[in-house]
């Protein structure tokens, strides 16, 4: 055992080092991701234990078996805190045969850059614990409001010497560990106090890529591509999975830091998988940039690869057949195509504007009437075009259709079906950049437009009457994807193109026209194909591939200069940069009307949260009421929710 204040040491040539790795995943496996980021540790770890908070199915333990010497099994509490303590204890003596115990985890992709640089260059450093990064003293405790936040080592990654974990107050510090409850106790009683601790003790400590070397006091979230570019082999996962607006205040660029990674090797396919299956989809698709603005030169199709390609329309007017043809005649490479309908007299109306259309790159056509109307397009899709998806014929399939809102003015029907449409064919040049982006990441299971929000008020009541049908849905089907907040990232107005095999758990889903006319909802409103709409990207995730939204140019500057103004003058009254006039909404809650009632209990939220907080039990039941009213209200004037992206 070792005695307080002994002198720190370099890493030995030929020494030992222990990796506690600590895994956790919601469903009981292990991602592939975990597998790279241990086989590149072998050079330098002697020893690797794997620590699975939770269950661990067989084919995870597999998976681990190929990269750890051993495996811990734990119950998931303390967070990878506890642990670490727990794989601590399971060491015991043995720890005496290391010269230096490295704990990490789970939160962090990698290598990016390699790990051996890293290694080699803190080895010659005479310390006793080191961190990958750290993070700045602050005057005042971002997470209590209240005393100071210690300069720390961020406890992702924490390597000690032997020097250290020999001591007394090493094994102090472990035994007398508290408890940990949540994410904040794991933050404010280790993350932030570890370093101080043992600081405080005598033991010195260095990091390897240090906060005050970059422009911000936390660069691991901040300056992720500047780690990066300077040799770091890492790349934490928050930056991905972290809130929006809170990035958007410090302009944290997540496509630029995307695309390095990429840049420098690291098979991107893990990473996507992993975000795709764990973070909320258009979390995701904000922070990580995926909004693709594909442009009328074609720059990134490979036609010596060229991919299988089958069209299934959905055509319940045959008076708009053209909106079809017109987009049909654009595709630059051989496709199928199958038509559904409803009545054999509009097919035969259909099959004869297909004939008289030149498509020169049309292969088989088949036009097919279907026994029901209920479900429109997606039943369509799901149930009348089921063999088609499950033949495994085609690498991607093009979901279009002809429905536009009927319940809304004749611009925006016009809007819809452009919007919908020109943003996935509007051109050879497009729809071939398009595919090449199925043909860089075989892990993209499909590609849609944003959320349409000219003529629309979807935005922050995208769910609408849907979402508690969407989570049993998802429950039935062991979707386990985090569901997005008040507008849900999906293809609301029923056209995308994915691969079927990533729609693989709603295709297999056994379903008959019958199930899309239930009623849904706690008010009895809603519909299966409104739910499936919104379920797609989950279902996609599930299975660990990515969604992207895609956009024309055109589409893209009316859609941009729109949104900008629209933003500006919501932007007139509330304080403070976009994170702050959120949270500032937030607080004050739901506006209703408008009224006296409401902006009274605004003014108590805002002012009086303590009193707030008290009357809600009781105020609750009477907002419940207000907003069931007020979608009766908007309902009856045709202007409900339930038509947000849907034909009625």
């Amino acid at each position: 055992m070792t005695t307080p204040g002994q002198k720190p040491a370099r890493f030995p040539d030929g020494g030992k080092r222990l990796v506690i790795y600590v895994v956790y995943d919601r469903r009981g496996g292990v991602e592939e991701f975990v597998r790279y980021a241990l086989q590149g540790m072998r050079d330098d770890a002697d020893h690797i234990l794997a620590v699975v908070n939770g269950s661990l199915d067989a084919e995870g333990r597999a998976l681990l078996d190929t990269v750890a010497d051993e495996i811990l099994v734990r119950s998931n509490e303390g967070f990878d805190i506890w642990a670490h303590k727990d794989a601590l204890d399971h060491v015991g003596d043995r720890i005496a045969e290391f010269d230096e115990v490295l704990l990490t985890n789970d939160t962090w992709f990698g290598p990016v850059r390699p790990y051996g640089p890293v290694f080699e260059r803190m080895n010659a450093q005479d310390v006793h614990f080191w961190g990958m990064t750290d993070h700045e003293w602050e005057s005042v405790n971002k997470f209590t409001g209240e005393g100071e936040l210690p300069y720390h080592l961020q406890s992702f990654w924490i390597a000690v010497r032997k020097e250290m974990f020999l001591s007394p107050q090493w094994q102090t510090y472990w035994r007398e560990l508290p408890e940990m409850p949540s994410y904040f106790d794991a933050v404010l009683k280790h993350e932030t106090q570890f370093t101080k601790h043992f600081g405080d003790r005598g033991y010195s400590h260095s990091v390897a890529f240090a906060s005050a070397d970059y422009p911000t006091e936390h660069p691991a979230l901040f300056n992720a591509d500047l780690l990066l570019a300077d040799g770091c082999p890492l790349i934490k996962r928050r930056p991905f999975f972290h809130y929006p607006p809170f990035l958007d205040r410090h302009a944290v660029i997540g496509r630029r830091t995307v695309n390095m990674i990429a840049g420098y090797g690291y098979p991107m396919e893990l990473m996507w998988s992993n975000l795709a299956r764990n973070v909320q989809p258009k979390t995701l698709n904000t922070d990580a940039g995926m909004l693709e603005i594909l442009p009328d030169v074609e720059r990134a199709y490979d036609r010596s690869a060229p991919l299988s390609v089958v069209v299934l329309a959905h055509c319940d007017d045959p008076r708009a057949v053209d909106h079809l043809t017109n987009r049909l005649v654009v595709l630059p490479v051989g496709f199928d195509l199958v038509v559904t309908t409803s009545s054999a007299d509009d097919a035969e109306s259909v099959r004869s504007a297909i004939e008289d259309r030149e498509i020169a790159n049309l292969g088989s056509s088949e036009v097919r009437v279907l026994p029901s109307k209920r479900g429109r397009d997606m039943s369509a899709f799901f149930i009348g075009c089921n063999d088609v998806l499950r033949s495994g014929d085609y690498d991607l399939v093009v979901k279009i259709h002809t429905r536009a809102p009927r319940k809304r003015g004749a611009n925006i029907a016009r809007y819809f079906r452009r919007y919908q449409l020109e943003n996935l064919i509007s051109s050879p040049a497009q729809f071939a950049n398009l595919l090449g982006l199925f043909q860089r990441e075989p892990g993209l299971g499909a590609v849609f437009p944003p959320m349409m929000h000219i003529g629309y008020p979807l935005a922050g009541r995208g769910w609408s009457q849907y979402r508690e049908q969407a989570e049993e849905m998802c429950e039935r089907l062991g979707i386990r994807v985090p569901f997005d907040g008040a507008t849900p990232l999906a293809p609301m107005g029923g056209m995308w193109i994915g691969r079927p095999e990533a729609l693989r758990l709603l295709i297999e889903d056994e379903a008959d026209y019958a199930d899309f006319d239930v009623p849904t909802g706690k008010d009895g409103g809603g519909d299966r194909a409104r739910v499936l709409e919104r379920v797609v990207p989950l279902a996609l995730g599930e299975l660990g591939y990515h969604s992207r939204t895609v956009m024309n140019q055109e589409h893209a500057g009316i859609a941009y200069a729109n949104l900008a103004y629209k933003l500006d003058q919501m932007s007139i009254t509330p304080p403070g940069y976009p994170l702050e006039q959120i949270q500032w909404l937030h607080r004050a809650g739901w506006a209703g009307a408008g009224g006296i009632v409401a902006m009274t209990r605004m003014y108590v939220r805002l002012n009086h949260p303590t009193a707030a907080a008290r009357l809600a039990p009781i105020a609750r039941p009477f907002v419940n009421l207000a907003r069931f009213g007020m979608h009766k209200l908007r309902t009856a004037l045709g202007r409900g929710h339930g038509d947000e992206g849907d034909a009625q």
